[in-house]
């Protein structure tokens, strides 16, 4: 009877561990960083194969997503953030159109951006974990490990008190697929867009993450006895590569954020697997994988250039789409949207051609670039700092260099490339600054875009000037980095104010681009009604000869060349910082 017993309970803990260590098949797919864009756009980066050619729009992703599907249907979806905003249609549903969109996709996992939090958290809640009891209005399986509800200590007026401390969503899931086990871990950027507004995350509180990553691995590996362990995480891919090189225990990371391409693995030095799928819904992601005793023992990577040569549009997407821009575009459907960040009205189509350009613009040169590297600087910033700049008949103009943006070729410019560029409508200000705060704001940008402490990196990349010039000295220490500053040819006079136009929000009213300014006052309409910032480009263009525009490029002199690639891919910003020659920074 007890040899009996022996062999069951032998038997047992073998059948056991059978159930948590099969060997199988998986393929994940990934998809990051669509920043709103339904519809195709044309590349204008010259060193692309597909350069001036249609690329991207989610009828066409998702061709190529049921091709990898029928070929391999052991796989997950998964997306990392940064999808509810970038566009018209996004802004002015709230980021309904891109969930109707997206909820026919089949996502087994989301891992939400920083800029999925943009309109505030009751509606991130609604869409992602589900409002007072409901279910949420995205299918997507949201998993965040770093977002709780704010305790009165960190927010006393939070909204949540009933919930203070505890996670938003939960921080992980487990998938089987193909015999697989697979625990995914999801991270969201440390920081809310702080760019449109710090009250978007009132009730909110985002930690690093770090801590998360170290608690939540060992529950997978050594409790749940999973045998893959997937980190979804819009932490960039510098600062994913930071993370899991000084925090083992997982496998692969599907990242998001910076809107690099990894066309190739990049391989950490522990062997972790990163990969990440640029921006505009342009490229998607396709991992094959062999997994036996728990370990990768094959994979293959194929990264997916998504244009209208290669896929062609899914009817049922885009018949969805055509449908929802029908409100948008010119014809019976068309309908006057109110921005919901400032109750600007749009009563223009979105495709209505407002102005021309000579030169394509666009912020997407690889940091190897001889001339304007996307980190540095882009025609397309360039062009709406002379907008601002002009509107307000100033000194200077200034927008933020942020990351998302378009593409648009020598040619017409249509209302929608600009709510690409400035999805969120901000509006426009006039007021002066001084010398001294243009130095440092400059100073500032460069050191959160190309310090080697990945951490301290913002949200954007060096702010655009319109009157300014510069050199800029990658390799010099933070308050060093810019040299030979000049307003309009003449020397910065750092004392002197200078007159300034550029982005203002009503719930900072005394700031312009976040910089403290003097005599502010906010473009509005003739007849006195709120106007957006695309409406006052949309002037600009109007005013200029042949309403076309030709912007001064090169307004940064780089002193020294950026740091080369760390990894097999070009690289947009530099993924480990510029290291000073003399170490310190």
């Amino acid at each position: 009877m007890k040899t009996i017993l022996k062999l069951f309970v032998s038997y047992s803990l073998l059948l056991s561990v059978s159930l948590y260590a099969k060997d199988g098949k998986v393929t994940l797919i990934h998809m990051g960083d669509v920043h709103g864009h339904l519809v195709p756009r044309i590349n204008m980066r010259k060193s692309d194969p597909n350069y001036n050619i249609e690329v991207g729009g989610l009828a066409y992703m998702y061709d190529q997503i049921e091709k990898i599907r029928k070929k391999h249907p052991n796989n997950l979806l998964v997306n990392t953030g940064d999808t509810i905003q970038g566009s018209a249609e996004a802004l002015y549903s709230y980021g309904a159109d891109m969930v109707d969109v997206l909820n026919d996709f089949g996502i087994d996992a989301f891992a939400p951006g920083n800029w999925d939090f943009v309109y505030g958290t009751r509606r991130y809640i609604e869409l992602f974990a589900g409002l007072n009891g409901a279910k949420p209005l995205t299918n997507w399986n949201t998993i965040t490990a770093n977002l709780y509800y704010s305790t009165l200590y960190d927010f006393p007026a939070t909204p949540y008190a009933d919930k203070a401390g505890t996670r938003v969503v939960k921080p992980y899931d487990i998938k089987v697929v193909g015999g697989v086990k697979i625990g995914i871990i999801g991270l969201t950027a440390d920081r809310g867009p702080q760019a449109v507004s710090t009250m978007v995350m009132d009730g909110f509180f985002l930690t690093p993450g770090e801590d998360e990553l170290r608690d939540i691995i060992p529950v997978l590996r050594e409790k749940e006895k999973v045998d893959l362990v997937v980190l979804i995480s819009e932490r960039g891919l510098a600062g994913n590569l930071e993370l899991v090189e000084y925090i083992p225990g997982v496998d692969i990371v599907l990242s998001s954020d910076m809107h690099e391409e990894t066309h190739q693995v990049l391989v950490s030095k522990n062997g972790v697997l990163l990969v990440e799928e640029g921006q505009d819904g342009t490229m998607l992601g396709q991992m094959d994988l062999v997994i036996k005793n728990k370990k990768i023992a094959k994979w293959k990577w194929t990264a997916h250039r998504i244009d209208v040569v290669t896929n062609r549009p899914n009817k049922k997407i885009a018949d969805k789409i055509a449908k929802i821009r029908s409100k948008y575009v010119k014809g019976p459907g068309f309908r006057s949207h109110v921005n919901p960040m400032n109750g600007a009205v749009l009563r223009t189509p979105i495709d209505t051609t407002i102005g021309y350009t000579r030169v394509p613009l666009h912020r997407a040169n690889f940091a190897d670039e001889s001339k304007m590297p996307a980190v540095i600087e882009g025609s397309s910033h360039n062009f709406l700092a002379d907008a601002f700049r002009s509107a307000c008949k100033s000194d200077v103009g200034m927008i933020r260099g942020f990351r998302y943006g378009t593409h648009v070729a020598p040619g017409e410019i249509r209302l929608e490339d600009i709510y690409h560029f400035m999805p969120i409508g901000p509006q426009i200000a006039c007021g002066e600054i001084s010398g001294d705060q243009i130095y440092w704001q400059i100073e500032k940008n460069a050191h959160g875009s190309l310090t080697k402490w990945i951490g301290a990196w913002g949200g954007g990349w060096l702010g655009a000037w319109s009157g300014v010039t510069y050199d800029l000295d990658p390799n010099n220490q933070y308050g060093r980095r810019i040299t030979n500053l000049r307003v309009n040819g003449e020397s910065v006079d750092r004392e002197k104010m200078y007159s300034v136009g550029g982005y203002w929000y009503m719930d900072d009213p005394g700031l312009i681009n976040r910089m403290p300014a003097l005599e502010i006052k906010v473009l509005k309409s003739r007849n006195g009604s709120i106007v957006d910032g695309p409406e006052v480009v949309a002037y600009y263009l109007q005013t200029l000869p042949s309403h076309t525009v030709d912007p001064m490029l090169n307004r940064v002199k780089l002193l020294n060349p950026l740091p080369k690639r760390i990894g097999p891919n070009k690289e947009i910003q530099p993924l480990k910082g510029v290291f000073l020659p003399d170490g310190e920074e």
